[in-house]
């Protein structure tokens, strides 16, 4: 196996170099700090620069439009969350974007797409219900078709809508024939949520993060935004969970992120590097962190749903021993006068909670692993039988 580094061309590093600068002159002290107050993880300002200077197009294309090589690809991943780039609004929003570039009518492409790739318009989820927790397919959420054909009512709601108050479309899965199994009576749509009857509520997670839960009182929504066929939307949905999992088709040259969430770790990477020039050097604090850096450079290593779940484990794992090394003060978070590290091992531990719950719990990944990795069937969650008498 070849561990070489990637050389990179004069014209590589030129554009490393560039994007470093701008992503110095955008990402502030202020939009970092404003991003930790809000939790948003999205700004707008940053979000509507990189579009102007099209680097939202590019990362959306394939190289054979336009698009960035897989070495610029990988540059640019890199550079995004070594910079502290409110950023996790974009992903979803281009994993959104790819499934209408394969699923949608062309005139919904036209409307939408060229100012996704701008960065006018954002997108959001709107899979997971009250009670449904992560299986999507259970969906309550109604679309009823109005008698001429031409609009659908939606009824329903839907939780951990993220970004929803940063966007301008939800990618909506609704149940559109209740008496169908529930892979068979699914339809997804593309509704505007400046619509009447959409309501849009905030939700607080333990780390900090908003996300929200919206609300559809007889939302009447153009046949125009269904995104493939009616009680056709598992095939449709099934592709953009793939993206959201990790599980999709690699390249063979190994530039892409191993997995999601890398982005997280790099923020525990800094974390116990920062950690590590100020704790006390004894035997103790260095088996500790030793043993801290083992286990992130083996998540940081491990790729796909793999590597979802060591990511997650190992910030759970790791942080509260951060948090111990530094005393009391680590328990402060950022800004807070006395705080260790600036609250960086605080914020990682709280950050640590939600990574395990983005895009699936790390109890539905284990599953999948044990399923479609090893073989192993599925789970039984029946009650133990009881022993004879």
């Amino acid at each position: 196996m070849d561990f070489s580094h990637v050389q990179l061309s004069d014209e590589d590093r030129a554009f490393r170099d560039e994007l470093r600068d701008l992503l110095r002159s955008i990402v502030t002290d202020d939009v970092i700090r404003r991003d930790r107050e809000t939790g948003e993880n999205f700004d707008e300002g940053v979000h509507l620069a990189l579009g102007e200077r099209g680097l939202l197009a590019a990362d959306f294309k394939p190289e054979s439009e336009g698009g960035f090589s897989a070495v610029r690809r990988r540059v640019w991943e890199l550079e995004i969350g070594r910079a502290h780039t409110p950023w996790f609004h974009w992903p979803t929003t281009a994993m959104v974007a790819h499934t209408l570039d394969q699923f949608a009518t062309p005139e919904l492409k036209e409307e939408v797409l060229p100012k996704v790739l701008s960065g006018h318009y954002r997108l959001c989820l709107g899979y997971t219900e009250p009670e449904g927790g992560s299986d999507v397919a259970t969906c309550k959420t109604r679309a009823v078709r109005e008698a001429d054909g031409s609009s659908w009512i939606i009824n329903g709601s839907k939780m951990f809508t993220s970004n929803a108050h940063n966007a301008q479309f939800v990618f909506l899965v609704t149940n559109t024939d209740p008496d169908a199994p529930k892979h068979q009576s699914l339809t997804m749509f593309l509704v505007p949520l400046d619509s009447p009857g959409v309501e849009i509520q905030p939700l607080r997670t333990v780390d900090g993060d908003r996300t929200n839960i919206t609300y559809y009182s007889d939302v009447r929504v153009s046949d125009r935004y269904r995104v493939g066929e009616v009680n056709g939307g598992w095939a449709v949905l099934r592709e953009a969970l793939n993206a959201e999992h990790g599980t999709v088709e690699r390249d063979a040259q190994g530039l892409q992120k191993l997995a999601t969430m890398s982005e997280h770790v790099l923020l525990l990477a800094e974390a116990i590097d920062r950690i590590a020039a100020v704790a006390t050097d004894d035997d103790s604090v260095r088996y500790r962190l030793g043993r801290a850096i083992a286990r992130m450079e083996a998540a940081m290593s491990t790729p796909e749903m793999f590597g979802r779940v060591a990511i997650a484990q190992t910030m759970r794992d790791v942080s509260p021993d951060l948090m111990d090394i530094l005393g009391a003060a680590g328990a402060l978070p950022v800004d807070v006068d006395g705080a260790a590290d600036d609250g960086g091992a605080e914020y990682i531990f709280r950050l640590a909670c939600p990574t395990g719950i983005y895009g699936g719990t790390l109890e539905v990944f284990r599953n999948m692993i044990a399923q479609h990795a090893l073989g192993l069937g599925r789970p039984n969650y029946s009650p133990p039988a009881k022993r004879p008498a």
